[in-house]
């Protein structure tokens, strides 16, 4: 309806009703995780959190009205129609921008749990967003450069009783635990410092998917692999809110998660550990050659 509008105009009015959709539901949300705070018995979350959740997906699917409304955007989505709505599931995507969370749940509410992410530790300080993750059991982590790690290895124990944490949570409710392997977004400069072995995508991170395997792998239904390709470039958050994204391509598929990984000692393990990073190593690869197709047409 408001597509005819130039750039800014729509810009400004998807930002608008962005910040009017997240303060309404955020009411809802904040009154009743005071609740499950003021409580924090079993029983008591058991029935809160699916209530909270429902809440973050209405605040999604209004997301998806603004950007309906303003946007031009063609979306070819492929492999989420069959995807069954229960239980829990472990995604794994490819990351570009901040477009991507947005594309995510776009796609997938309702059609897998609620999307819950590990995001960095400074991310909770976000106004008003950042409260409203601390409130859906989002968990935070603290960033830990490789030589901090060698200095004093016991920030690797604080990750994993993070993760061990949420887990825990995340088991009370169905929920779809979101991990970005790479662990930062791409972008050229990263991909040359790297040396990265792919064209389109940085180094996996095993790290994290190993600890939510290891913490709750054998309640997980599956791993959905998700890559997603914005042909004519990946665009800035702003640029996204403006109109400025003609085309969003995305690609679902299940992958049944091997046992042995789901019992395995990723930190101790040495055997155990190339394993994993082999099985990982492969999901890469065949992402690197579907992203190389969509681009070109293929």
């Amino acid at each position: 309806m408001l597509r005819f509008l130039p750039p800014l105009a729509k810009g400004v009015i998807a930002f608008l009703l962005l910040v009017l959709n997240t303060l309404f539901w955020c009411v809802l949300l904040f009154a009743l995780s005071l609740v499950k705070l003021l409580l924090p018995f079993k029983v008591i979350r058991q029935r809160i959190d699916p209530a909270l959740n429902t809440i973050a997906t209405a605040w999604i699917a209004c997301n998806s009205g603004w950007m309906w409304l303003t946007q031009n955007t063609a979306w070819e989505v492929h492999g989420v129609d069959a995807l069954p709505y229960r239980g829990w599931y472990l995604v794994n995507c490819n990351h570009q921008s901040w477009v991507d969370i947005f594309v995510l749940q776009h796609v997938l509410n309702r059609r897998i749990p609620l999307l819950k992410f590990f995001l960095k530790q400074q991310l909770i300080y976000v106004p008003v967003i950042g409260l409203a993750w601390w409130a859906l059991d989002f968990p935070f982590m603290k960033r830990h450069g490789k030589a901090a790690l060698r200095k004093n290895p016991r920030l690797r124990a604080q990750d994993r009783e993070t993760t061990r944490r949420a887990c825990e949570k995340f088991a009370l409710v169905p929920t779809s635990v979101m991990n970005f392997a790479e662990g930062t977004r791409f972008t050229a400069a990263k991909h040359r410092s790297q040396s990265s072995p792919y064209r389109h995508l940085l180094k996996p991170k095993a790290g994290a998917l190993a600890l939510a395997l290891n913490a709750m792998g054998t309640q997980f239904h599956s791993m959905i692999d998700v890559t997603i390709v914005y042909p004519d470039g990946a665009p800035t958050f702003w640029e996204f809110l403006c109109g400025k994204t003609p085309r969003v391509i995305l690609q679902a598929q299940q992958l049944a998660i091997p046992a042995e990984f789901c019992t395995g000692d990723y930190e101790g393990d040495s055997e155990f550990r190339s394993q994993f990073h082999r099985w990982l190593a492969g999901i890469w690869e065949e992402k690197d050659q579907q992203i190389e197709q969509l681009l070109h047409g293929r």
